[in-house]
């Protein structure tokens, strides 16, 4: 091992020891030949630059050895993902047990691909780079397990889709970190979409009412892990972090797949982009200071106008969807990010609120447009409960019913990270995803991608 990054790696664990206590960076590192007899995989994190990075390792996994190899550039980053992952070694309940051995320097991708000191490779951070992370890591045999979203315009997407060619013809398993899918709200939206007795069919809809609709706000100042989060600044700049038509409208567009053509694989030519727009919300300095920690590029007075905000309508194998972000600075007292969805049949339509009235909870509602209350009550109280026990039916005076779930089954954004997670290594164990994945994949960013060009 060179000089250099003895260097690196003793200054790096010097400061964290100094800030954090940080503990395990002074146990002896095991070899390499120890490490993959320890267990089959071996976690590499890159450039480490967005909050998710950490949050996959707020739990364990009996697959994953406990060792984290980092490489990364020095700086305020980096020390917030350590900081992350110290905080889950020393919480009172549950506490991990991860070790984290660090490179730093100007050339740590290219660090990590000759020491290649694991198998997977996760990235979540700078989006205009991830794709070019991501090519590295599989033309040099490690798998990939990255933040959403994977490209941000349409000169990524042709990246992408050689980067899915490269990992079919090495065997490697690349996938994106969707954790939308573990709401129970929309587990359950989507369940009872399946069942013809009492959704019917899905619409077709039309521009003006779609058959599916997603929608969130979001706030750029919140907590996380019961801390206020500090954005980086490169998380305001579009050109890096994306738009609001590309970024968090990934797990839109992942769920009107994953809802309207349940374990189907698309194509590309299923979908016709029909309108896109990108609006801007604006931050003064004092917002800006205190959700970045910096001096503002900008003199008081002014504000920083950040194209967060879009939405988009385009038809997928002919039916209509809507999907929108909306971004503000900060939730009013008590309230949190919300999300709303509608998914209109035939039969029945299935809407998920997060509103005042349901504490900010998504919560799933069914309106019946039939005389089918007996088979809603079948499907919840016998189907669904097999799977989901202790989820009823409330009827509402308005008609309409609210499906009730226990509040052990919503466990939270933070908490999805494990439960995709756990879902990879389950791929990663097999030696395979299912079909439809990989193509649908390639259709999401095909069709976020097409939003942004269409804006433009």
């Amino acid at each position: 091992m060179s000089k250099f990054k003895l260097m690196f790696k003793w200054k790096v664990a010097l400061l964290i020891l100094a800030a954090i206590l940080f503990q395990n960076c002074d146990s002896p590192s095991e070899s390499m030949d120890e490490a993959k007899e320890k267990a089959p995989i071996q976690i590499v994190t890159l450039d480490p630059g967005h909050f998710h990075a950490g949050l996959i390792h707020k739990s364990m996994y009996s697959e994953v050895d406990s060792t984290i190899h980092v490489y990364a550039p020095e700086g305020e980053e980096l020390r917030d993902y350590l900081t992350r992952i110290a905080g889950y070694n020393k919480r009172e309940e549950n506490p991990t047990s991860w070790n984290v051995e660090v490179y730093t320097g100007d050339d740590f991708l290219q660090e990590m691909i000759k020491e290649k000191a694991g198998n997977v490779m996760v990235v979540a951070g700078k989006n205009d780079r991830k794709i070019d992370y991501i090519l590295s890591a599989l033309e040099n045999d490690m798998n990939v397990y990255a933040d959403k979203p994977l490209v941000i315009n349409p000169a990524g997407f042709q990246k992408l889709k050689r980067a899915f060619e490269i990992a079919k013809e090495k065997n490697l398993l690349f996938y994106d970190i969707m954790t939308e899918r573990f709401e129970i709200s929309t587990i359950l939206q989507r369940e009872l979409s399946m069942t013809p007795e009492v959704f019917g069919t899905l619409e077709q809809g039309t521009l003006e009412n779609p058959a599916i609709t997603k929608e969130s706000v979001h706030h750029f100042f919140k907590y996380v892990s019961g801390a206020p989060l500090v954005r980086p600044e490169w998380f305001f700049d579009t050109e890096i972090e994306g738009s609001g038509l590309v970024d968090v409208t990934t797990h839109l567009v992942d769920l009107v797949q994953w809802e309207s053509f349940p374990g189907e694989a698309l194509d590309t030519s299923d979908v016709n982009m029909l309108q896109a727009e990108l609006l801007p919300t604006s931050l003064n300095y004092e917002q800006y200071q205190l959700v970045t920690g910096k001096t503002p590029p900008f003199a008081e007075g002014e504000t920083l106008d950040v194209l967060a905000n879009g939405e988009m309508n385009y038809t997928l194998k002919g039916v209509h969807a809507k999907v929108s972000v909306k971004w503000a600075y900060q939730a009013p007292e008590g309230t949190a990010d919300t999300h709303y969805s509608i998914m209109r049949g035939t039969k029945a339509n299935l809407i998920i609120r997060q509103g005042q009235e349901e504490n900010y909870k998504p919560i799933l509602y069914v309106k019946l447009f039939e005389n089918q209350e007996e088979a809603l009550q079948k499907a919840v109280n016998e189907d669904l409960q097999s799977a989901y026990p202790g989820i009823s039916l409330t009827k509402l005076e308005n008609g309409e019913f609210r499906i009730e779930v226990p509040d052990s089954y919503s466990v939270g954004h933070e908490a999805h990270f494990a439960q995709v997670t756990e879902n990879y290594l389950k791929f990663f164990k097999a030696g395979k995803m299912p079909d439809w994945e990989v193509p649908n994949m390639i259709v999401k960013y095909y069709t976020t991608t097409q939003a942004y060009a269409k804006a433009q």
